[in-house]
């Protein structure tokens, strides 16, 4: 059945606004979050300066924006944990571990890809 709620610009504003609360909220209760957009600062800039041609640069700059990403989903699954319980659960662990193993994942994903567009130039 099809949807009631309206998909024009109101609908694409509001899920503007939630999405800033989200990167608000990561920024100010999430120490990683904050360190990885410090690194993304410095390497943004120097993946489009170091990298040849639209690939090149994609690849390099794409890397960081699926660690910050991450993050964010990350942190929301421990948020979502820690509401639903407090004390200690094996299951409870076991999804933060996941997600915390998702990020790194895709941070040696960013290093292996600055690795191998820059590393043949070397």
């Amino acid at each position: 059945m099809p949807s009631t709620e309206s998909r024009g610009p109101k609908q694409i504003y509001r899920a503007l606004i939630w999405s800033m609360k989200g990167l608000r909220a990561a920024w100010t209760y999430e120490a990683s979050f904050r360190l990885e957009v410090y690194l993304f600062i410095i390497f943004f800039p120097l993946g489009l300066w170091l990298g040849h041609g639209g690939v090149e640069k994609a690849i390099l700059v794409g890397s960081l924006f699926l660690v910050l990403s991450a993050e964010i989903l990350n942190s929301a699954i421990e948020v979502v944990v820690d509401k639903t319980t407090p004390e200690f659960h094996e299951l409870a662990g076991r999804a933060k571990d996941m997600g915390s193993a998702a990020v790194f994942v895709l941070m040696v994903n960013a290093m292996l890809c600055w690795a191998l567009v820059l590393w043949p130039r070397g």
